[in-house]
């Protein structure tokens, strides 16, 4: 017989040198967040986190707070505490983005965001973006990385250039977007019936890596897969220049979110908030650099929202987590 056993340390500080994010979509539709389970993937590579997660990098500035309210219950004379009770179950939780990106600034904005489509000869200047260019049908071999057009089609996107993927505007009310819910059309009046209008707001978008012209698969090669998945059936291809949001609006974006600690001697600290909406508009910070260099962050500010624990039907705005290092006691 044969024992194995080792020397356990007592419990140590936690000790921790930044925080990562991670942000994955809400189905607004019906109403259900991505849930993250840390008992099946809590140890998850940092670098690959598990779908529908996006890795968002390393974030700085990070802070949460409970603003849940207590009541009690007082009785005798003189009173006396018998009881406490949740008057309110609120939290907040804010941060600082180091880099720029489609997500990240969307995230930061506290409003509806927007892609800068390449804008087609002679459309008429808007603050938010001109008319853009035909966008170009897919072919049914498309891939969450290549993108198959005709020749001709594919000759139009040089390498280096940003695409959105999506399909036409065509009347449709309520929350549109492929991969997330990008915006929520009223009528098709409020986007003047627009066929590129979803493709204006979409998450579905990539840089272009590489362009095939000749042989029997042509297409676009992208640097990154589409938020959506493989393409549907009627997603068009239209070029963008940038990204646009707006200080005001009425539609409030909403995501679920991880934020991760990993610890000096092996533990872990997460944080999981199912529901997150922006508690503020946009707003930047800047920090000096080598004179005349300044380095940009993007604020952000959430409140959470509730979700029921299948648990036992508590409702909750947010889980903690804590996973120990292998060899200390707990």
């Amino acid at each position: 017989m044969s024992t194995t056993t080792f020397v356990p340390l007592s419990a140590q500080p936690a000790i921790t040198r930044r925080v990562r994010a991670y942000f994955a979509p809400v189905d607004r539709v019906n109403k259900v967040p991505s849930i993250f389970d840390p008992s099946v993937n809590g140890q998850f590579s940092l670098s690959a986190p598990p779908a529908p997660w996006v890795d968002l990098g390393w974030i700085e500035n990070f802070g949460r707070k409970s603003e849940s309210k207590f009541t009690e219950l007082v009785t005798g004379s003189p009173g006396i505490t018998q009881f406490q009770a949740r008057e309110t179950i609120d939290a907040v939780v804010s941060f600082r983005f180091k880099v720029w990106s489609k997500l990240t600034m969307a995230l930061s904005a506290g409003s509806q965001h927007m892609n800068l489509l390449t804008p087609a000869a002679g459309s008429t200047a808007n603050g938010s973006g001109s008319k853009g260019i035909t966008a170009v049908s897919l072919a049914v071999s498309s891939t969450a990385t290549f993108l198959s057009l005709a020749a001709t089609d594919a000759a139009k996107f040089p390498a280096g250039s940003m695409v959105a993927v999506d399909v036409d505007y065509a009347a449709q009310t309520g929350f549109v977007g492929s991969g997330v819910y990008a915006a929520y059309v009223s009528s098709a009046s409020a986007v003047n019936s627009d066929p590129d209008y979803i493709r204006r707001v979409t998450f579905n978008v990539a840089r272009v890596l590489s362009v095939t012209t000749t042989g029997t698969a042509t297409g676009l090669q992208l640097a990154q897969p589409l938020l959506a998945g493989v393409p549907a059936s009627g997603m068009k291809v239209q070029p963008l220049l940038g990204f646009v949001d707006r200080e005001g609006g009425s539609f409030f974006q909403e995501w679920s979110a991880l934020f991760v600690m990993p610890g000096e001697q092996g533990d872990r600290i997460l944080f999981h908030y199912p529901r997150l909406q922006a508690l503020a508009g946009a707003a930047e910070t800047g920090t000096a650099l080598a004179a005349p260099l300044e380095r940009i962050a993007l604020n952000t500010n959430f409140r959470a929202l509730p979700v029921t624990d299948a648990n036992d039907g508590e409702r909750v705005v947010c889980f903690r987590s804590y996973l120990p290092g292998t060899i200390t006691l707990i």
